[in-house]
């Protein structure tokens, strides 16, 4: 007897870099599922996290009135909201998948308020079955996001909304590519120029003003040195992506978005250093793919990179002076590139976040979802 292939709804509100990528992964590791995924573009942040219920259903009416055995949502989606305005859903055991979270993003960019955008992911997150979030930094920074939020409000408010979500929650991360553990080569960091990679979306978060400052440490102190600085681009690119590409031509190499994935994989291959400037990080998938690809990591002593990366390979943070922390990212190179610190064994280790291992817990968590 033929055993019925479920159903599965997958909802991206903001189909962009990472989210993207995790949802063809899922939709292609798990092939079993009939899988009917229904996505919004990747620009007007704003609009997209407040009215994504009104965009997909002028988009998806169709397809939302369907049977299905499950849902998973990103968080931009406003499952909440959703729901009520399509009751067929609300009976459909339904997951949101964290891939970041809105109560933990650099202070000094936000615009007049970001209340909306975080209470699209509390009323989310308490209208979900279950969560899950990938990485403990995304999930403490929203439970303690959540529980300040609580604090702030002026009556009537959930005194135990941590423990109520965090008792429906797991970790995930979003899986690397397996085929970049295939070939790893032997890394010598005496070659001069030092090969450093960049990888990281163009946006303000992820701190090119700190990535300058690091170039102009690196060229006052004469560490030879070539950068290759690549990402996903969007309508508004910071100023000082143009600067570095004008005041460090002859070092500057691979410079944009790479389309290719077999060429980007090259890249990460051929590199010696992966660098993180960013001040908002909740996983790093970028950073982790370049290390499964044999590149030693330079990274800030914060954020997720606490959880994968040995604090020997990450620099001293400091976000109050962007000055200091380059020259303390500089010192941390010239320690790795003399052989002052033990060689990671990165690429092996990193093979737990591989798709064909993380696979395993996303079918386990779907099958913990639909009951039988």
């Amino acid at each position: 007897m033929q055993t019925k292939r479920m159903k599965g709804l997958l909802l991206s509100a903001y189909d962009a870099g990472s989210h993207k990528y995790w949802r063809q992964g899922l939709v292609s590791g798990m092939s079993d599922i009939d899988w009917t995924v229904l996505t919004l573009p990747a620009r007007y942040f704003s609009w997209r996290i407040r009215g994504n219920p009104i965009s997909f259903i002028e988009q998806y009416s169709n397809e939302l009135s369907q049977e299905y055995d499950f849902i998973i949502a990103t968080s931009v989606v406003d499952l909440a909201s959703l729901r009520g305005l399509i009751p067929s859903l609300a009976v459909i055991p339904a997951l949101v998948y964290f891939h970041e979270n809105q109560f933990e993003y650099p202070q000094s960019k936000l615009q007049n308020s970001n209340l909306e955008a975080q209470m699209v992911n509390l009323y989310s997150a308490l209208a979900a079955d279950f969560l899950v979030f990938n990485s403990d930094y995304n999930r403490s920074s929203f439970l303690t996001g959540c529980e300040a939020l609580m604090k702030k409000l002026p009556d009537f408010t959930l005194k135990d909304i941590s423990a109520r979500l965090q008792k429906k929650s797991s970790i995930i991360p979003v899986p690397i590519a397996d085929s970049l553990f295939k070939c790893v080569p032997q890394r010598s960091l005496n070659n001069s120029p030092i090969k450093i990679l960049w990888n990281h979306r163009w946006e303000y978060d992820k701190a090119p003003d700190r990535l300058l400052l690091f170039l102009l440490a690196l060229k006052a102190r004469k560490v030879p040195f070539e950068i290759n600085i690549v990402g996903e681009g969007f309508r508004t690119v910071p100023a000082e992506f143009e600067q570095i590409k004008q005041q460090f031509s002859q070092q500057v190499k691979a410079f944009g978005y790479i389309a290719s994935v077999e060429d980007y994989f090259k890249l990460l291959s051929e590199c010696d250093i992966v660098l993180s400037t960013a001040i908002h990080e909740f996983q790093g998938v970028a950073v982790m793919e370049a290390l499964a690809a044999g590149c030693m990591p330079l990274v800030p002593d914060r954020l997720s990179y606490k959880e994968f990366i040995d604090g020997a390979f990450r620099y001293q943070s400091d976000i109050n002076c962007p000055e200091t922390e380059a020259k303390y990212a500089v010192d941390r190179l010239l320690d790795i590139q003399a052989g002052k610190l033990p060689e990671p064994s990165l690429s092996e280790s990193l093979k737990q976040y591989s798709w064909s291992e993380l696979i395993v817990l996303y079918r386990k968590t779907i099958q913990h979802l639909v009951p039988v």
